[in-house]
């Protein structure tokens, strides 16, 4: 689970793959239109969708009778990651309430 977590955060890393998951959270994309909005070339965008498809963010098909293959989100992929940070906001949260306490109890001390 650890590297695949890996994976997803590092892709979400770079601020061009979150504005291709952010439009393609909105509707499926073929290359050249995830392309056109990011002044980068198409091989460019493949290699960033590369990424996110190896995370899990993406998929693609291929629809019959059509070259283009459209790229739509796994919002699933997402579910993970989300899982894993309420996991750890638990902890610091009770890290955080223990900590005030003590605070709390050590300045009544004084």
């Amino acid at each position: 689970m650890a590297d695949r977590l890996s994976a997803k955060f590092a892709a979400l890393a770079d601020p061009t793959r979150r504005a291709m998951l952010a439009r393609l959270a909105q509707e499926e994309l073929t290359l050249a239109d995830l392309a056109k909005p990011l002044s980068m070339t198409v091989p460019a965008v493949a290699k960033h969708l590369a990424v996110l498809e190896r995370a899990g963010f993406v998929i693609r098909r291929r629809p019959r009778r059509s070259v283009a293959r459209p790229a739509r989100l796994q919002a699933a992929a997402l579910t993970e990651m989300a899982e894993w940070i309420a996991r750890c906001r638990v902890h610091w949260e009770g890290s955080f309430e223990r900590l005030s306490d003590y605070l709390e109890t050590s300045d009544d001390e004084k």
